[in-house]
């Protein structure tokens, strides 16, 4: 059994006669007792004092040695197992390689669903822009992801009738009647799927690659902040035809 753990066949033995021991034994006692060669008996017993399964002490002008009480041996291989698991997972998690494939998925039904299942797997940051009446469907795991402490910032196409801190809304103007749905969701900077509608039907792209991440991050936030420019300077804008113009072409 303790050959399972690591250790030699003449470490077993001797700590098997020592431990199998009522007294302390020197060297001689130890090898008539274990059976291990006396040639090797010394370097044995040094190594099994290293890793702290062997106890010694000087009697008698004579070293004797005795082995680690079999509760506390336990004890010390149940506390290296688990930290040789913990070592273990830590390795294989730092060395999984990252998804950065792009992926495909159609009909609305299961875009949904894989969107609802990607809020719910963030654990920071959030960051959401979807049109009114699809994003009512987020809202109550929206509203529980932010109460856990995970940062939401949203940008709604409508009216927003929501208890989220970080709320932007965009409420269209009549010329922008061409203005495409879609949905955009980006968690924890780290994964990412934008949807929209073609061909009277939803598609959609789910990803991990960073360049799509950050380009579609970055997307959201110049949304953003056309929203609040357009909000803020809304009579200066929209006056001048060719701003206007050139506004109502954008995707926000």
């Amino acid at each position: 059994m303790l050959q399972s753990f690591g250790f030699s066949l003449y470490e077993s033995k001797v700590y098997e006669a020592l431990a199998s021991s009522s007294e302390p034994l020197d060297a001689a006692m130890v090898v008539k007792h274990s059976g291990v060669p006396k040639a090797k008996i010394y370097e044995v017993l040094s190594r099994l004092v290293e890793k702290g399964m062997v106890l010694d002490t000087i009697s008698e002008k004579k070293k004797r040695y005795t082995a680690l009480p079999l509760a506390s041996l336990v004890e010390k291989l149940t506390q290296q197992f688990q930290s040789d698991v913990k070592q273990l997972t830590s390795s294989l998690a730092q060395r999984t390689v990252r998804d950065d494939r792009v992926w495909s998925l159609k009909v609305a039904d299961s875009i949904r669903a894989e969107c609802k299942q990607l809020i719910q797997s963030a654990t920071r940051s959030i960051r959401i822009s979807a049109w009114e009446d699809d994003f009512q469907e987020f809202v109550p795991l929206l509203e529980e992801k932010e109460r856990n402490g995970v940062e939401i910032e949203a940008l709604i196409i409508g009216q927003n009738h929501t208890q989220l801190s970080h709320v932007h809304s965009f409420v269209p103007a009549k010329e922008h009647e061409g203005l495409e749905r879609y949905q955009l969701i980006v968690i924890d900077q780290e994964e990412l799927i934008f949807a929209g509608e073609e061909q009277n039907g939803w598609q959609a792209i789910k990803t991990r690659a960073q360049p799509f991440v950050k380009f579609f991050a970055d997307s959201f936030y110049h949304d953003v902040a056309l929203t609040r420019i357009t909000q803020k300077h809304f009579d200066l804008l929209f006056d001048d035809d060719e701003i206007r113009s050139m506004l109502i072409r954008l995707r926000y």
